[in-house]
């Protein structure tokens, strides 16, 4: 993988740049972002970026073209290493360790290198079972960089979510890393940094990654993936930064527009006392859409709710709207203000609350209506 394939993370690509081209490279890094964020993209184009064979000393990225690279962008260089969470599946029956299961994770990685953990255990059949990196693994992590590197600068070893090690696991990686053997790098890449042994976080190196912001995201879905501009920004504002859940997403709810389902819901709602049979209709409209549809079109109103909000106060606030999203934004602003938008939140809050526990949809839609108008109303009077 490129760095230029990862979506802007332009400051941590210069960190890791830089470490190599001053030569202070750390044995040990931890690459620690959220579920579905860059951390295991970035971690891979850094090893790329080491062993690249080809890359000049003052290069912006790997060459993408020499052995090393080609290898290294197929998973399949012999001195690039993974340990990552698996568990007993139907094909691996017991003594479940990762060098098991290879061939699926380079299949599931060069798919999407921003799926998360629930994503892995289901693409190898783990059905309800919990994956972890066992004591089992501990011998073969030792094992792994007992022998020195092949045939690149470095042996690279990606550690995919450490705070899922069992105790024996956890205590192998941290003798690595007080020892660390030559010419090994240790890239932990972590989504709850903070479940790890205090003694294992002071000896490794911390690279923090920042969520994506909204304008990646939809930049991302646009260019790639040809998803129409106000359809991706719909995706990205419910992602909350993750391009995982966006990616997961974007095929999911791409014939339900909820901005406009949510810009005639609040005229209706605003206008209740003449429109009643409208809002019956539009809550069998909302029942159409399926329970992870109605979660999702929830969720995307919250966030709109909170974009106007914030266009009331200083439209700088807001600077990046669709043209649809802009006017409307802009005269929704006069009825959210401080004054209702706790109340207006929490409307929204609870009507997801009890989609999400199976209640029926038409009398959440209706009553959620109800009270949305009446504290609609109120920043009126």
């Amino acid at each position: 993988m490129l760095f230029n394939d990862i979506p802007n993370q332009s400051a941590v690509k210069q960190l890791l740049r830089q470490s190599v081209q001053r030569q202070h490279v750390a044995h040990a890094q931890l690459f620690r972002g959220q579920e579905g964020g860059a951390a295991l993209a970035l971690a891979l184009a850094y090893a790329q970026y080491l062993n690249c064979e080809a890359r000049a000393a003052d290069a912006e990225d790997s060459c993408g073209h020499c052995p090393a690279c080609t290898k290294t962008a197929k998973l399949a260089h012999p001195d690039l290493n993974f340990i990552v969470p698996v568990t007993t599946t139907k094909t691996v029956a017991k003594d479940a360790v990762s060098s098991k299961f290879m061939a699926e994770w380079r299949a599931f990685i060069l798919d999407n290198p921003y799926k998360g953990l629930n994503d892995w255990m289901q693409h190898i059949g783990a059905e309800n079972k919990q994956g972890n990196i066992s004591k089992d693994e501990a011998g073969q992590i030792l094992k792994l960089v007992s022998l020195k590197a092949f045939e690149a600068r470095f042996k690279i070893v990606i550690l995919w979510l450490p705070e899922l090690m069992h105790p024996a696991a956890a205590n192998a990686v941290l003798k690595l890393l007080e020892e660390p053997p030559p010419a090994t790098i240790f890239l932990l890449v972590s989504h709850a940094p903070e479940q790890l042994l205090p003694t294992i976080i002071s000896r490794v190196q911390p690279v923090v990654v920042r969520p994506f912001s909204e304008d990646d995201i939809t930049a991302y879905l646009r260019d790639e993936y040809q998803v129409p501009e106000v359809k991706a920004r719909q995706v990205a504002q419910l992602a909350d930064g993750s391009l995982g859940a966006a990616l997961a997403s974007r095929d999911a709810n791409a014939d339900h527009d909820y901005f406009e389902f949510f810009s005639g819901w609040m005229r209706l709602c605003f206008n209740y006392g003449s429109k009643a049979a409208d809002i019956l209709r539009k809550s069998e409209e909302f029942q159409k859409l399926g329970r992870e549809n109605q979660k999702e079109m929830l969720a995307y109103s919250l966030g709109l709710v909170r974009k106007v909000l914030l266009f009331g106060i200083d439209p700088k606030f807001v600077p990046h709207l669709a043209n649809g999203e802009q006017q409307f934004v802009a005269g929704f602003a006069k009825f959210v203000t401080p004054r209702n938008a706790d109340l207006l939140t929490k409307e929204l809050t609870d009507a997801h609350y009890h989609i999400e526990r199976n209640a029926n949809p038409k009398m959440v839609f209706v009553d959620s209506s109800l009270r949305l108008g009446s504290q609609l109303r109120l920043a009126q009077s």
